[in-house]
Protein backbone atom coordinates (compact mmCIF):
# COMPACT_ATOMS: atom_id res chain seq x y z
CA UNK A 1 0.00 0.00 0.00
CA UNK A 2 1.04 3.14 -0.74
CA UNK A 3 1.00 5.95 1.80
CA UNK A 4 -0.76 9.20 1.60
CA UNK A 5 0.94 12.53 0.88
CA UNK A 6 0.04 15.99 0.68
CA UNK A 7 -0.31 15.83 -2.76
CA UNK A 8 -2.89 12.93 -3.04
CA UNK A 9 -4.93 14.56 -0.03
CA UNK A 10 -4.85 17.93 -1.89
CA UNK A 11 -6.25 15.89 -5.25
CA UNK A 12 -8.49 13.72 -2.83
CA UNK A 13 -10.00 17.27 -1.56
CA UNK A 14 -9.71 19.02 -4.96
CA UNK A 15 -12.05 16.02 -6.26
CA UNK A 16 -14.85 15.35 -3.22
CA UNK A 17 -15.37 19.23 -3.55
CA UNK A 18 -15.76 18.96 -7.44
CA UNK A 19 -17.94 16.25 -6.85
CA UNK A 20 -19.92 17.01 -3.66
CA UNK A 21 -18.82 13.26 -2.82
CA UNK A 22 -16.96 11.54 -0.27
CA UNK A 23 -16.56 14.85 2.06
CA UNK A 24 -15.69 13.16 5.18
CA UNK A 25 -12.88 11.19 3.80
CA UNK A 26 -11.29 15.23 3.04
CA UNK A 27 -10.11 15.17 6.54
CA UNK A 28 -9.04 11.30 7.09
CA UNK A 29 -6.93 11.94 3.78
CA UNK A 30 -5.32 14.83 5.60
CA UNK A 31 -4.77 13.78 8.69
CA UNK A 32 -3.31 10.81 7.05
CA UNK A 33 -1.15 12.69 4.49
CA UNK A 34 0.31 14.84 7.96
CA UNK A 35 0.54 12.07 10.26
CA UNK A 36 3.15 10.32 6.80
CA UNK A 37 5.14 13.52 6.78
CA UNK A 38 6.16 13.67 10.43
CA UNK A 39 3.77 17.12 10.72
CA UNK A 40 1.52 16.86 13.53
Amino acid sequence: MTKMTSERAAAIQSHADKTRTNLDFKAKAQSAAAKNSGKK
